[in-house]
């Protein structure tokens, strides 16, 4: 399906929007197409953007771990704009090639960090958030605390916005993220 939303610029998007969007590009360095996208709706990028500046400067989660939720979220969505460039931001962020692909696969990386916390967002987002006892011991066990348990679910809302959005948008992949889609 071709895409009938706009891709917006600062210059293009509605006055409400170009905020939002100035924000995100001073601290990407970019406007990702999907944000552009989602800046027809001033509600949606300002919520995204808000929470995504609150997550990164307020968040107790590295960047390894901020993208390895962000692309868990994506492949359980199947939003094949965000698993693009959460893979990656997740390079760059030093998460490996392989265990890119194993969590685009439903995998778990390596490393009892990094697979906990894989294995509990898959079980957040396919529970709905009614995840049992157990595997909240194993999150903490790893050396999680209960409020990044929490916080887990905010990064999941925040990465369901862009992914949601990439569904109802269909945007093309931008240059930078190209080499990490994978077509339908």
């Amino acid at each position: 399906m071709k895409s009938d939303f706009l891709i917006h610029t600062v210059d293009t998007a509605p006055d409400a929007s170009r905020p939002a969007l100035q924000k995100l590009q001073a601290s990407v360095g970019m406007i990702p197409n999907l944000a552009a996208a989602m800046a027809e709706s001033p509600a949606l990028i300002h919520g995204f953007v808000n929470l995504r500046h609150q997550l990164e400067t307020g968040g107790s989660f590295s960047a390894a771990e901020r993208e390895l939720l962000s692309l868990v979220n994506a492949a359980e969505n199947d939003c094949r704009y965000c698993t693009a460039i959460h893979a990656t931001f997740g390079l760059k962020a030093g998460l490996q090639p392989t265990a890119i692909d194993r969590l685009r696969s439903g995998g778990a990386p390596d490393g009892e960090r990094l697979a906990a916390l894989s294995v509990f967002a898959r079980r957040v987002l396919r529970s709905r958030g009614d995840v049992a006892g157990d595997d909240l011991v194993a999150f903490l066990a790893a050396g999680f605390t209960r409020a990044q348990a929490l916080e887990v679910i905010a990064r999941l809302a925040l990465s369901v916005m862009a992914n949601y959005a990439g569904h109802l948008t269909q945007v093309p992949p931008d240059e930078a993220i190209r080499p990490m889609f994978r077509p339908a």
